[in-house]
């Protein structure tokens, strides 16, 4: 009975021992074994099962995948002496977990070491380039709404010969964005690697004007959009005058043709109607003067007419006796 609770106490003796020497590494981890604080044998990379003595070693886990540094925005003159606030990140990763131990410890520590060597960095590489060259990264020509967002800021203390072409949108990129961060990330990562790290990448995230520029910007924007919006109604008010001057010009065009078309009718009316007067005339003229004789004794005869004539008058002939009558 003895031997038998003696087996099982040596047993379970050897589950915690073997529980407790046993540790897992997995695809995203890294692992420094320490005995007292110091660091044994070779770091764990690669995934699988692991075994340390137990209660003496102790597994130090670090992240094997890539971080992210996220910089303080500040602001920072560049070489042309124009304020920008700037917001930079990086990626980097631990490449050798038993400097990183040593030296930070830790992926907080690690954090402020990049502060420090990061910031300045970037500072050192902003302020080395002209704005243009931090904000652009090829020459590429910019559209019209590119060119009044940035004429306020990159026609100032250039070169006369050069104004023209900033104000056309046109830039001359020695270095470009692209190649600055890349210098960044040259410069930093010497300095890291005594850390055991490695900086993947550096970005700047964001460039922003100071508040004043960025006032001057606005307004200097504002100003060009309405200048394009006055453009654009005056161009309206043209192209609307032009239609109804158009219309105007058409109306009358129609209005003297229909007149003309009116006249002609009217004239060929009227020459008909006296071509039948005439015939008429031919054929009868005597019936003929005594039909007109007769209007005008309608038209000039009336009960408040009054006329003094002679009796031998031409127009009283008709009434002097019937025998004159047709």
């Amino acid at each position: 009975m003895k031997t038998k609770g003696l087996i099982i106490i040596v047993l379970v003796a050897i589950g915690v021992i073997g529980f407790a020497s046993a540790y897992t590494v997995d695809e995203t981890e890294q692992v420094v074994v320490t005995q007292f604080g110091k660091v044994v044998g070779e770091p764990k990379i690669e995934p699988g099962l692991y075994f340390r003595i137990p209660f003496i070693q102790h597994a130090n886990y670090f992240p094997k995948n890539l971080l992210q540094w996220d910089g303080d925005p500040g602001q920072i003159p560049t070489l042309d002496k124009k304020f920008i606030w700037v917001d930079s990140f990086a990626r980097w990763k631990i490449t050798d977990p038993i400097k990183f131990f040593q030296t930070v410890g830790n992926t907080l520590s690690a954090q402020g070491r990049l502060d420090d060597i990061i910031d300045p960095a970037v500072r050192n590489a902003v302020t080395s380039y002209p704005l243009n060259e931090t904000v652009r990264r090829t020459d590429r020509v910019l559209d019209t709404f590119e060119v009044g967002l940035t004429d306020q800021i990159f026609t100032q203390d250039v070169e006369p010969d050069e104004e023209e072409e900033v104000r056309q949108g046109r830039f001359n990129i020695r270095i470009g964005r692209e190649k600055i961060t890349e210098g960044i990330q040259r410069q930093a990562q010497p300095k890291l690697e005594p850390f055991g790290i490695e900086v993947v990448d550096v970005k700047i995230k964001r460039v922003n004007y100071t508040e004043q520029v960025r006032e001057s910007v606005y307004g200097r924007m504002i100003a060009e959009r309405k200048q394009i919006a006055e453009k654009f109604r005056s161009e309206g008010k043209g192209e609307a005058q032009k239609i109804l001057g158009d219309k105007e010009r058409d109306l009358k065009l129609i209005t003297s043709e229909a007149y003309r078309t009116a006249q002609e009718i009217k004239g060929r009316a009227e020459a008909e109607a006296t071509r039948l007067y005439a015939d008429a005339f031919n054929i009868d003229p005597e019936f003929y003067s005594f039909q007109k004789t007769l209007e005008v004794y309608n038209e000039a005869l009336d009960d408040r007419s009054t006329m003094i004539l002679s009796t031998d008058s031409e127009i009283f002939r008709f009434l002097k006796g019937s025998e004159t009558l047709p």
